[in-house]
C-alpha cells in the first residue's frame, strides 16, 4: 500500500472527527498492521472477528475505515459485521451532502455520490434505506439523491450521472463568462485555498470584515463565497474561499468539483492558509499542493499564508513568500494585504497617457484591459492614469508623456 494510504494515529483521529463532522459518535478505534490489505475483506478474518465483539459489545450499528474499500470488500464485511460499513469516501461525501447549499453544489454533491454508488449497488439492497436530500435523520452515509431498491438500477444512475454532467457543464459555461466579465473589468482574483479547518473563511471574514460562518469543524465549507476587497488606493480585487482539501480525498469528489476548483487556474495568486499550530501542518500543505497540481494551478502565484501564529511556540516560518498571522486576531493581517498588493502589482505600472481626440478609442482598450484610476478630458486630450501591464505600457508608449525607448547596456 502506498505510504499516504497508510493510516496513522493522526489520521485516525482526523477520521473521528469527520465521524462526529457528520453526526456520529465514535466508540472504539482500531487501526490493523499488515504489510498489504486483505483482498476479501481488506483487514483480515482475525480483525473481522475482533470487530464483530466489539460491535456487539458497544452495541454499534456503523463501521467506517480510514481506506476506500472495494465493492466487494464493502459487501464482504457487511455480510460479515452484520451493520452498515461505510469507507472514508463515503463519509467525506456524506458530510458534503449535508454542506451543500447551492444548486450547483448539490449538483457536484449528487454526481460525486452517484458515481460512488454505481460499482456498489450489487448487494447493497439489504441497507439500503430512502434517502432524503437534506439530510434530515438519516443515517451516516445515507444522505443524498436518494434511491429505493425499486427504482434503481445501473441503467438509471447511468442516466443521472449524464444529466448531472449535463447541468455541471451549463455551470462551468456560466463561470466562463463569469471569468469574461471579471477579466474585462480588470478584477484580480485570489483564491485561499488550504486545509481544511485551517482558517481560511474566518481570514475571508477578518480581511472583508463579512460575517461567513466560520466554525472549528471539518468542511464548515463547501460554496465558494467570494467578496470584494479593496487592498490598496486604487486596488481592488476579488477575495474567494474554497472548499478546504484533506488527505485521502475522493478522486470521483475532485472530478466532480471541477466546475468549482478550475477557478484555481484561473486566480492570479494563490493564498495557501497553513494551521500552524496543527503538528503535522507540513504533511497537511503537501496535500494541498499536490491537489493544487493534480488540478493544473502549480504554475499560479501563490503565498504561503501561516495561521495561527499566536499558538505556536518557536521560531516563525519566514521567507519571501511567506506570511504569519493569527486570522482570530488580526495580526498580520496589514503585512499579509502588504505583501499581497505588492504581488499584484509585479509587472503592472502605474501610468499617466495623454490620449489626443482622434485615438480617442484607446480609451475603451484600456477600459477592457486594464485598470484605469481616472480620467480628465483637456484641451490637449483625454488624460489617463491607469495600472498598466509592461506588454500595454509597450502598446502605447507613444501616448505616455516623457517615454523614452529603453536601451541596452550596449547601445
Amino acid at each position: 500500500m502506498d505510504r499516504a494510504e497508510r493510516s496513522s494515529d493522526s489520521s485516525m483521529e482526523e477520521l473521528a472527527a469527520l465521524v462526529e463532522t457528520a453526526g456520529g459518535e465514535v466508540i472504539v478505534t482500531l487501526i490493523q498492521n499488515r504489510p498489504s490489505p486483505d483482498p476479501r475483506s481488506f483487514i483480515g478474518d482475525g480483525k473481522v472477528a475482533e470487530m464483530k465483539e466489539l460491535i456487539a459489545l458497544h452495541d454499534c450499528d456503523l463501521a467506517v475505515f480510514d481506506n476506500e474499500l472495494s465493492p466487494s470488500q464493502m459487501r464482504v464485511l457487511s455480510e460479515d459485521l452484520g451493520i452498515k460499513v461505510l469507507d472514508r469516501s463515503g463519509l467525506i461525501l456524506d458530510i458534503f451532502a449535508q454542506r451543500a447549499r447551492t444548486r450547483e453544489g448539490k449538483l457536484q454533491v449528487e454526481l460525486a455520490q452517484y458515481q460512488y454508488l454505481l460499482p456498489r449497488l450489487t448487494g447493497m439492497w439489504t441497507h439500503l434505506v430512502r434517502q432524503t436530500a437534506s439530510g434530515g435523520s438519516s443515517p451516516i452515509g445515507t444522505r443524498g439523491p436518494g434511491e429505493t431498491q425499486l427504482e434503481t438500477d445501473r441503467r438509471h444512475i447511468r442516466r443521472k450521472i449524464q444529466a448531472l454532467q449535463t447541468s455541471l457543464s451549463e455551470v462551468r459555461k456560466q463561470r466562463s463568462t463569469q471569468r469574461s466579465l471579471r477579466l474585462k473589468n480588470r478584477l484580480p482574483l485570489v483564491a485561499l485555498i488550504g486545509y481544511t479547518n485551517a482558517g481560511k473563511s474566518t481570514l475571508l471574514n477578518t480581511l472583508t470584515e463579512s460575517s461567513i460562518p466560520a466554525n472549528d469543524r471539518l468542511f464548515d465549507t463547501l460554496d465558494p463565497t467570494t467578496r470584494r476587497f479593496p487592498l490598496a488606493p486604487g486596488q481592488e480585487i476579488l477575495l474567494s474561499d474554497t472548499v478546504g482539501f484533506i488527505r485521502k480525498l475522493p478522486t470521483h469528489l475532485v472530478e466532480a468539483f471541477k466546475a468549482t476548483l478550475e477557478e484555481l487556474k484561473y486566480a492570479d495568486v494563490l493564498l495557501h492558509v497553513i494551521d500552524l499550530s496543527n503538528p503535522e501542518w507540513e504533511e497537511q500543505a503537501e496535500v494541498v499542493d499536490s491537489l493544487v497540481r493534480q488540478l493544473g494551478a502549480e504554475q499560479t502565484p501563490c503565498l504561503r499564508v501561516f495561521n495561527k501564529c499566536d499558538l505556536y511556540v518557536g521560531i516563525l516560518p519566514h521567507g519571501e513568500d511567506v506570511v504569519c498571522i493569527s486570522a482570530k486576531t488580526g495580526e498580520g493581517a496589514d503585512v499579509l494585504t502588504e505583501r499581497l498588493s505588492a504581488m499584484l502589482r509585479d509587472g503592472v505600472h502605474e501610468t499617466e497617457l495623454l490620449l489626443p481626440y482622434a485615438d480617442a478609442g484607446v480609451l475603451d482598450v484600456l477600459r477592457r484591459e486594464a485598470q484605469i484610476l481616472s480620467t480628465e478630458y483637456e484641451d490637449l486630450g483625454i488624460r489617463v492614469r491607469a495600472n498598466l501591464s509592461s506588454e500595454l505600457c509597450g502598446r502605447y508608449r507613444q501616448f505616455i508623456p516623457g517615454w523614452t525607448e529603453p536601451r541596452e547596456e550596449w547601445e
